[in-house]
This record gives C-alpha cells, sequence and structure tokens, in this order.
C-alpha cells in the first residue's frame, strides 16, 4: 500500500480528473489525501469522506482575482499568472509543505496549475508528478511569444527561490518523474509535446456525486437535443453569446432543443418546451443523451463530450480555449466559431453542420475510440504505481 498526495487548484475542471485517479487508486488499496485552496470544493467534488489538508490561496473570480472580462490573449494570461498562479503557489506552499510532512506521501500528484505541488516535492526530495488537465500546454503554444514564454520563466524562477528549492532545475508543470496528460497524442495533434516521462492517458471520466432535479422527462426523443455550457469561470461574458445561442435553437425547434446552464441567469427569457435554461446539469449523464455540444472549448467539457462520441461547436474565450478549440477543428470533430462576433444565424449553421455533416460525428466516434483506448484513470493510477516502484529501488540502490 502507498500514499499519494493530490495538490490540487480550486478549480473543478481540475479537481474532477483526479477524482477519478484517486477513487482508483483508493480501491487498489491505496491511501489518498489532498491539499487544496477551497476544502469545501474538494469535499463536493470528491466525496465528504476525503481526506484534506487546507491552504490558503486566492479564489478565483473574488477580491484581486476579478479578471476583467474584456481580456484575451496574452493579457489575459499576464493576468492569469500574476494573480491567480503566481499567489496560489506562494499562498498554497506553506500547507502542502504541512501536508507532506504530516501525510508522508509516497509520491505528490500536482496539477499543472497548482505550482506549488511540484515546488515543495522537489524541496522535500519527494517524487512527483503533474497532473495536466489541460493539453494546451503540450503543444508549444508560446512559440510565436518568445516574450512571453521568457516572462513566465523568470516568474518560475521567482517562485522556486521562494518556495521551492533555489537548486532545482525541473518546471513545476512539467515533473522529470512522471507528466499525466489525460488526452491523446492523435488528438493534441501532430506537434504534441513527447518525452520519456509523459504519458498520455486519455480523459479521467469518473462518477459523481448524483445531482437530484433534473427535469429529464422535458428531453423531446424526436428532435435532436443540444448542450450549451461554458461552464463554471465564465459566467461574467456570457450573457451575450448565450442569448444567441437560444435564438438560434428556437428558429429550429422543429428538429431542435437545447439545455442551456446558465449559473448565473444571464438570460431573461423564460424556459419552454424549445429550450431549457437551468443553473446546472449532471453533465456525464446529459452527455448521454445529447446530439450536439456548445461550449467555451473548456478542457474537461470537450474531452467529456468527445468521450461520449458528441460533436462539437466552440467558441473559445481565452487561456487555453483557442489551443483546445483548434484541436477540436483539426480533428475534425467540431467546427469553431468567434465567441464575441459569432450571430444566432452562424450558430444555427454551425449545429447544422455537426448534427447533419457525418464527418464531424465519424471524427468525434473516432476520438472516442482513442480516448477509451487510452486507460483514462486507471492508466494513470498504474503508472503512479510504477513511479512508486521506481523510487523503491532507487532508495533501495542508494541504501
Amino acid at each position: 500500500m502507498s500514499r499519494f498526495l493530490f495538490v490540487v487548484p480550486p478549480l473543478v475542471g481540475h479537481i474532477n480528473p483526479a477524482v477519478g485517479v484517486a477513487a482508483e487508486l483508493t480501491g487498489r488499496g491505496h491511501e489518498v489525501a489532498w491539499a487544496c485552496a477551497d476544502p469545501g470544493l474538494l469535499l463536493r467534488l470528491a466525496g465528504e469522506t476525503s481526506v484534506v489538508f487546507s491552504c490558503d490561496g486566492p479564489v478565483p473570480g473574488e477580491g484581486d482575482g476579478v479578471r476583467p472580462p474584456e481580456l484575451r490573449g496574452p493579457e489575459a494570461l499576464k493576468f492569469l499568472w500574476e494573480r491567480f498562479l503566481a499567489p496560489l503557489a506562494e499562498a498554497m506552499a506553506p500547507g502542502v509543505t504541512a501536508a507532506v510532512r504530516e501525510f508522508g506521501p509516497d509520491v505528490v500528484v500536482a496539477d499543472q496549475q497548482a505550482l506549488a505541488g511540484g515546488l515543495v516535492a522537489e524541496r522535500l526530495g519527494v517524487p512527483w508528478a503533474t497532473s495536466a488537465t489541460t493539453s494546451a500546454e503540450f503543444t508549444d503554444v508560446l512559440a510565436g511569444m518568445p516574450k512571453v514564454a521568457d516572462w513566465i520563466d523568470g516568474l518560475l524562477s521567482e517562485l522556486r527561490a521562494g518556495i521551492g528549492d533555489p537548486a532545482g532545475t525541473a518546471d513545476p508543470r512539467f515533473s522529470p518523474h512522471l507528466v499525466l496528460a489525460f488526452s491523446t497524442r492523435e488528438f493534441v495533434g501532430p506537434d504534441a509535446r513527447t518525452g520519456e516521462q509523459i504519458r498520455y492517458v486519455g480523459p479521467s471520466i469518473a462518477a459523481r456525486p448524483a445531482q437530484a432535479g433534473f427535469p429529464w422527462d422535458w428531453l423531446d426523443p424526436s428532435r435532436a437535443t443540444v448542450l450549451v455550457t461554458l461552464g463554471t469561470a465564465n459566467t461574467d461574458v456570457g450573457a451575450r453569446f448565450l442569448g444567441e445561442c437560444h435564438e438560434a435553437v428556437r428558429s429550429r425547434a422543429d428538429r431542435m432543443q437545447a439545455v442551456i446552464v446558465d449559473p448565473a441567469g444571464v438570460l431573461t427569457a423564460a424556459a419552454d418546451k424549445d429550450v431549457l435554461i437551468v443553473p446546472s446539469v449532471p453533465q456525464l449523464p446529459l452527455l448521454e443523451r445529447v446530439d450536439a455540444v456548445v461550449c467555451h472549448a473548456g478542457h474537461n467539457t470537450v474531452c467529456e463530450a468527445l468521450w461520449h462520441g458528441v460533436p462539437l461547436v466552440v467558441a473559445p474565450i481565452r487561456d487555453d480555449q483557442p489551443v483546445v478549440a483548434g484541436q477540436v477543428a483539426g480533428a475534425g470533430a467540431g467546427i469553431r466559431v468567434r465567441f464575441g462576433r459569432v450571430t444566432a444565424v452562424q450558430l444555427g449553421e454551425a449545429l447544422d453542420a455537426v448534427l447533419h455533416e457525418p464527418g464531424h460525428r465519424a471524427a468525434a466516434l473516432r476520438i472516442r475510440t482513442g480516448f477509451r483506448a487510452a486507460g483514462g484513470a486507471t492508466a494513470a493510477a498504474s503508472r503512479l504505481e510504477e513511479l512508486v516502484a521506481r523510487g523503491s529501488v532507487m532508495n533501495e540502490e542508494a541504501s
């Protein structure tokens, strides 16, 4: 039996994939604990009996972390690093250090955006693995922005000097021991990053706590069903886009219905027989019954849709989303539209295409096959066990 400490940011899309891996490890008899800046969120997603070490840290969308909705491109990336990722790392480091010392993990599993995990593990001499819950870092996305890349490298060096091992050399986003990429090389594309320690294990899809109250009987099996969602972190910018989606579906009510996720209540239109507007949905079971997804190209939503063989219309907003949207379009599994400018007419045309042109669904089904063959949480857990075994061998040789 081994011990694994998962270090995660307070972000749903980064916790959910790790939950599946943690559950698989627990099922194999290992002990699992968590370090997170939002224990309440962690317990809600991972289960109330989870062992959680609380850490300090900013909560996205609150205080100085409120990102102006108009920020895009390099400025949005700079804001993310300066106002969230770097402060989160600095604030989490003491809690992560205490968790490592108290729990005594054989391996630390650090999310790519929980930089304290890798830095603290390196400083304390504990083997660590990277949990890469978005595939954006596996392409040379900053190749055309060398100044931005240099700036991020400088910021990482400052973090290492403050909370890590000043003599260390590892990039805290990429463990030299093991990187679990929750995607496949096929989906990332021909330029996907490779390396001996990088393992493409496919999406980690696992059962989640049941969500009561969804009106399943509202769905009309005689019409195509579309899910429209912008995830949990984009409610500040979604009003116009959701309104255009609503109009696009209503104009096709004879053959189409939609479930629109509207957590902030930005839509003034009431739900009706053609459009169901709800604050949240049981996404995994719903994906088993939808024919297309319209989303912001968030990595989790995209992977969960393609896991079910569902084609997409993707409207990236910022951060890793343009990269993921490019992967969807490049794979032929969907159509990319412009979030800030797309009209109801254009959205309708895109929906018609992914629903009725067979190429998009065929590509989505091909990606589905690859995703499931990669192994997901089962493969990730096996790789982590192998890392523990390698560490044991190295310790024996050293002694």
